[in-house]
């Protein structure tokens, strides 16, 4: 896979943007662009997204198979390196950040990326000076793991969602 996405991705999609009845040619894609390779998620984050009671949760039920495990050793190992850099900053961070950061999806997508090589896509916003919470592009930048938002994402992909006659 050589893109995941976060919850947010999916969340934001569902809510504005890409409202599974305004666009179903979204959700179309993401299966197509899965069954190809180019996108994923990870089963933390269909875990939590499975916890709603929306069409977002259903669509995640239905598309297990685009989320992908992460207990496999690499992952296993690289969610290591990413909690060991969040516990050197969580002195610089609010109190419980630390804590909440590595108790959600964030830290093993993150993680994932790293071992496969992937981007992740996700629409939080690059933030040196983030001192409330773990920001997941600012932990990307510093493992070198490329990161960019769903439009970027669009672009890099060339995706088209245009309505037949």
């Amino acid at each position: 896979m050589n893109h995941l996405l976060d919850a947010n991705t999916l969340i934001e999609a569902k809510n504005r943007y890409y409202g599974m009845t305004i666009c179903p040619g979204f959700w179309h894609w993401l299966q197509l662009k899965n069954q190809t390779l180019d996108l994923a998620s990870i089963a933390p984050v269909m875990d939590e997204l499975a916890k709603g009671n929306d069409e977002l949760a259903g669509w995640v039920k239905d598309n297990a198979g685009f989320f992908h495990a992460i207990n496999d050793q690499e992952t296993q190992q690289a969610f290591a390196q990413v909690a060991g850099l969040v516990a050197e900053q969580a002195p610089m961070m609010k109190v419980g950040a630390m804590e909440e950061f590595l108790a959600g999806a964030d830290p093993w997508l993150i993680a994932k990326a790293m071992m496969t090589g992937a981007t992740v896509v996700t629409h939080e916003v690059l933030n040196r000076e983030a001192k409330r919470k773990f920001i997941i592009p600012n932990l990307c930048e510093q493992l070198n793991v490329p990161f960019l938002n769903t439009f970027e994402l669009l672009r890099r992909l060339e995706a088209r969602f245009v309505l037949q006659a």
